[in-house]
């Protein structure tokens, strides 16, 4: 604590204190040990410890562009989610101190990862905005823990390899690992299973329509679809509480066939927004769609901590909607590679 405070004894005690509070609300060193992640998490959660570093510190790889991480969220609650990160930390956390590294070294991959499948409305300039602003939250010791890299192999390899002997990393970034099938990542990309979707039949010439009531302000509408061989229009209509509608998501034709379409749209209130999946252009076939869409929670009730209700007496796995990521009271080295 003091290292991440420069030392300064009120502000490590703070930091103490908060995490304690933190451990205490989501029960690390209770209930949570026991506790066991649902089946899709477990199946579809892209990580893993592939060894040590030269140091004895656990190296964690997560091939985030792997991750499908729309379909884990449309299958399993936040709460899940968090629980389950909660759960890995806590576990390398706990081997890093049996050698004696009280740390752990993360290398996020991000090689193919893109945002084509995440069509927000209007678009953020993620990557370039994205570490400008969360390295402002974070002080001189925290960012000196942070290498990011670009795609170029020459620029990161001879960082992790120095640190990291062939046998504890995949031979993917420069180790020796492989995976059973001869996979270089040491792990299979997985996409989280159609089942988990509603699925429906499109006959030729026709249309599927789905309205969704909004009532309060901060709800977002969200969507992820997929189709079976053949594009499809999508659009989203919007009904203000004059009965004037007026197109909040532009009909076209989209290639759900070859990528997920996935989105979020900020919605105002009162209104009736109508998603609609439209095969009436083709006369020829009808399309098989696998789809999930949803209002959201208003904004103003959504929080990263659960609540006493949550802890004591509800199931966690009953929402619907999505939040943050959750910290950990620990020294974490992190390699980024990105594009």
């Amino acid at each position: 604590m003091g290292k991440a405070r420069n030392w300064n004894p009120e502000d490590a005690e703070k930091m103490l204190r908060q995490s304690m509070k933190w451990r205490k609300q989501w029960e690390v060193d209770g209930a949570l040990k026991e506790w066991s992640p649902p089946e899709v998490v477990r199946l579809y959660h892209p990580s893993g410890t592939s060894g040590y570093d030269k140091n004895g510190a656990p190296v964690l790889v997560v091939p985030f562009a792997g991750l499908d991480i729309v379909g884990l969220l449309h299958s399993t609650s936040r709460q899940a989610l968090i629980r389950t990160t909660i759960q890995i930390l806590e576990k390398n956390m706990a081997m890093a101190a049996e050698t004696g590294a009280n740390q752990v070294v993360v290398i996020f991959d991000v090689e193919g990862f893109n945002l084509r499948q995440y069509a927000w409305r209007p678009a953020p300039r993620v990557f370039s905005i994205a570490f400008n602003v969360v390295k402002k939250f974070l002080n001189e010791y925290t960012l000196g823990k942070i290498q990011l890299f670009k795609s170029d192999k020459k620029k990161w390899l001879p960082v992790v390899s120095s640190n990291i002997s062939p046998e504890n990393l995949p031979k993917h970034y420069g180790g020796s690992l492989v995976d059973p099938d001869g996979n270089p990542k040491y792990t299979t990309k997985k996409m989280v299973p159609k089942k988990e979707f509603i699925s429906t039949v499109i006959k030729k010439g026709d249309r599927l329509t789905l309205d969704f009531i909004v009532a309060e302000e901060g709800c977002f509408l969200r969507w992820d679809f997929r189709t079976e061989g053949h594009d499809i229009r999508f659009g989203v209509t919007l009904k203000d509480e004059e009965g004037i509608e007026s197109p909040a998501v532009r009909h076209r034709r989209v290639a759900a066939h070859q990528i997920d379409e996935s989105g979020v749209l900020a919605c105002q209130a009162p209104a009736i927004y109508t998603v609609t999946f439209d095969n009436s252009y083709s006369l020829l076939r009808s399309k098989k769609i696998h789809y999930s869409v949803y209002i959201t929670l208003p904004l103003s009730k959504l929080n990263i901590l659960p609540t006493d209700a949550e802890l004591n007496n509800s199931s966690p796995e009953n929402e619907q909607y999505e939040a943050g990521s959750s910290g950990t009271n620990s020294e974490t080295s992190a390699v980024l590679p990105v594009h």
